[in-house]
Parts: structure tokens; C-alpha cells; sequence
């Protein structure tokens, strides 16, 4: 097995709990360097550290898999990190949620979202891509499902030298899945639908709207499918208008509302940022959630990103009546907590408007985070009275 070399107390934060390590990390290999394949990790002075999967071709070039030099790494021992990562989503009860969130689960690159009786996985490291089959195996055993299919489109497959694919592993379905989520039906589409086909980590932030959509009217910004929209519905709002710029997903957002019954659900599709600027009735909306895309996927993006999300938020703080709830989120990595704080403090200030804190929330608990990896507690959400 290649031997990586650490630089001088680079395995401090590896012991830690952080699960990567960068190309200008290590100093030296000894063996065969075989991507994909799993290598152990030592420090200057040669004492192990972890095992992992390498990819030299990555600026993450090892991926940490175990801290534990008597584990072997095979088909079993990913079969009880599987298993592991299961029995805590058994515990949570719920019939669409996340099963594996990568890293998070000690299972570097394999992201599986559970959709009833299927499966929509993710490939995202060039190690777990060789171990697929193995994957799939164990994913069928464990959890009985119907049906596999592979959302491995993602750009970031293409820093680990893979090319973006997608398509069905196991079994032949209707990628267009019903799901419930709190008494509410949607339609997931596996195969097109954004990530892996809907956004499982905001289902207690939707859930939360049975505190403030009761005969309120209600602005639900970047819908895509109509997530908050539909649950403000369920929760007794007077109208609601969900805002997209993809017809598809306000297609998607009509059908949804159709099939549950919601007469009260609007889509209107555009631009969320022409949107804002041009309502013209500054007390229409007395409850707006915004859930934008990640404006920023990497450092280099965060001013401007930093800019974005201020622009959305002094906007929505003009727009809003008197009393009404903003409930605002980042899933930018890069956009910290107290960033975010920060960046909403001063569109407040810019809106003119006196605010009050309410809440503030992160992911879905099927969502985990390491407690030494801060890039993993992505999703932030700040719960806001507008005077």
C-alpha cells in the first residue's frame, strides 16, 4: 500500500477529525501511486496516521477513511459505515431524507438521498467511483429499495478526473417519484430535479412555517419546486406567490398545488432580483422566505456573492409590511454564520428598517456535520421581524 508523508505537524488537524488532505500538505510518497485506491498516511517521522482513498490529479489528495490502523479496508468495512449512517436516519423516521451525506458519514465522496422506495446517489471522489459496484450492492442489501438511479452530474466530478453521468444502477422506474413530507405531496423528478432531485436538508426550516404563515400573505423566493410555498399553504396562509426563473419548476410548483389541493398558490416566473425591485405594493407581503442558490462556490466568488445576498435581503426588508417575517438563508459553504450575521445586519441598516432577531437554524439533522470540518455546516437560516 503507497505510503503518504505529512509535512511537519500536518496530521495535527487530520487527528482532529478533519477529513482531508491537500497536495501542499504531504512531502513525499513511498510506492506506487495508484489513484483511486486506498493509501495510508503517515507523518514526517513516519508514525501512522489514517487510511484514505488518493487522488494525486486533486488538490484533495487524500480523502480519510479511518484513523484506525487494525481496520481493513473492503467491501464490510464500507457495509458498516453504511449500516451506520442508516440506523441513524431509521431513528429520525422519515420516508425522504438524506441516507449518506459524504464526509459527514465517514463515507468521503458518496452522497445517497432516500426517495420512498428509491435511491438517488451521488459519486463524488474518484475513490468511492471504483468501489460503485460494491456501493450499489450494499445500498440494495441494506435497504430493500426498488430502484438505484446515479445523479453523478455534478461539475465537481471533473476535479477528481471523472466525467459527469447519470442514469439508472439498479432496477427500471419512473424517475418521477411521490413523496410526503408533513402531510404534503410532492412530485420528485430523480432524474432532473436539482441536486439529487429536492432539497432534503430544509425539511424542519419548512416545517417552521406553522408558526408564521397563518392568514398571512406569503413570498416564497427562489421556490424552485414549491417547498416553503406549499408548506406556508398547509399552514393556513391567505395567498402565496412562489418566485423562479425556471418554468420548469413552476411547472413542477402548479402540479404540486394541483395535487394537494391549493388554491391559494401562485407562480410567477422570473428573475427573484427583477422581481423585488419592481413590486410596487410595499405592505402585499407579510411573510418572504428567501432561499437562494450558493451564490458563492468558492473563496474567490465571496464579495460578490457577499453582494447578492445583501441586495436580496435590503430588498425583501423594503418590500415587506410592517411586522412581517423574513426567513432568509445561505447554503454557501464559504458564507459563514457570523458572515451571514454581518451581511444581514447591514442590509438592514441600508434598508432603513428596524429588525428583529428571531431564530436562527441550520440543515436537517439527516444533514450531519463533523464537528472539526466547518465546511460541512453549510445551511443557515435567520428567522427576522421586520418593524
Amino acid at each position: 500500500m503507497l505510503k503518504v508523508i505529512l509535512n511537519k505537524g500536518e496530521e495535527d488537524n487530520i487527528l482532529k477529525g478533519y477529513p482531508w488532505v491537500f497536495n501542499n500538505e504531504i512531502i513525499n510518497f513511498e510506492g506506487n501511486i495508484e489513484n483511486g485506491k486506498v493509501c495510508s498516511v503517515y507523518t514526517f517521522d513516519h508514525k501512522f496516521v489514517a487510511y484514505g482513498f488518493l487522488n494525486t490529479n486533486s488538490k484533495i489528495m487524500v480523502r480519510i477513511l479511518s484513523l484506525d490502523i487494525n481496520d481493513v479496508i473492503d467491501k464490510e468495512f464500507f457495509r458498516k459505515r453504511i449500516k451506520y449512517a442508516i440506523s441513524h436516519r431509521t431513528n429520525l423516521g422519515w420516508s425522504a431524507t438524506r441516507l449518506i451525506f459524504s464526509e459527514a458519514d465517514f463515507l468521503p465522496g458518496l452522497v445517497v438521498d432516500k426517495y420512498g422506495d428509491y435511491l438517488s446517489v451521488q459519486f463524488m471522489s474518484l475513490g468511492m467511483d471504483m468501489i460503485k459496484n460494491d456501493i450499489v450492492d450494499i445500498l440494495v442489501s441494506e435497504t430493500h429499495c426498488k430502484g438505484i438511479y446515479e445523479r453523478s452530474d455534478m461539475p465537481t466530478r471533473e476535479k477528481e478526473g471523472l466525467e459527469q453521468v447519470k442514469g439508472f444502477l439498479y432496477g427500471k422506474f419512473d424517475p418521477r417519484v411521490e413523496i410526503e413530507e408533513d402531510g404534503i405531496r410532492f412530485i420528485v423528478d430523480i432524474e432532473n430535479g436539482q441536486k439529487t432531485g429536492y432539497f432534503l436538508d430544509q425539511k424542519l426550516n419548512r416545517d417552521i412555517l406553522r408558526l408564521y404563515a397563518k392568514d398571512q400573505v406569503v413570498l416564497d423566493a427562489f421556490s424552485n419546486v414549491g417547498g416553503f410555498a406549499l408548506h406556508a399553504c398547509k399552514y393556513g396562509a391567505k395567498h402565496v406567490d412562489a418566485c423562479d426563473i425556471s418554468e420548469r419548476a413552476c411547472n413542477e410548483i402548479m402540479n404540486n398545488a394541483k395535487m394537494n389541493g391549493y388554491s391559494q398558490l401562485n407562480a410567477i416566473c422570473t428573475d427573484v432580483f427583477d422581481y423585488l425591485h419592481a413590486i410596487e405594493n410595499m405592505n402585499k407581503y407579510s411573510v418572504i422566505i428567501l432561499d437562494p442558490p450558493a451564490f458563492s462556490k468558492n473563496k474567490d466568488s465571496l464579495k460578490k456573492a457577499y453582494r447578492g445576498y445583501k441586495e436580496i435581503n435590503m430588498q425583501a426588508m423594503k418590500i415587506i409590511k410592517s411586522g412581517g417575517y423574513l426567513l432568509t438563508f445561505s447554503c454557501s459553504q464559504h458564507m459563514t454564520p457570523d458572515l451571514f450575521m454581518q451581511m444581514v445586519k447591514e442590509a438592514s441598516l441600508d434598508a432603513k428598517r428596524k429588525v428583529q432577531f428571531l431564530d436562527f437554524r441550520v440543515q436537517a439533522p439527516d444533514h450531519p456535520a463533523l464537528l472539526n470540518s466547518d465546511e460541512q455546516l453549510y445551511l443557515k437560516c435567520i428567522i427576522l421581524r421586520v418593524l
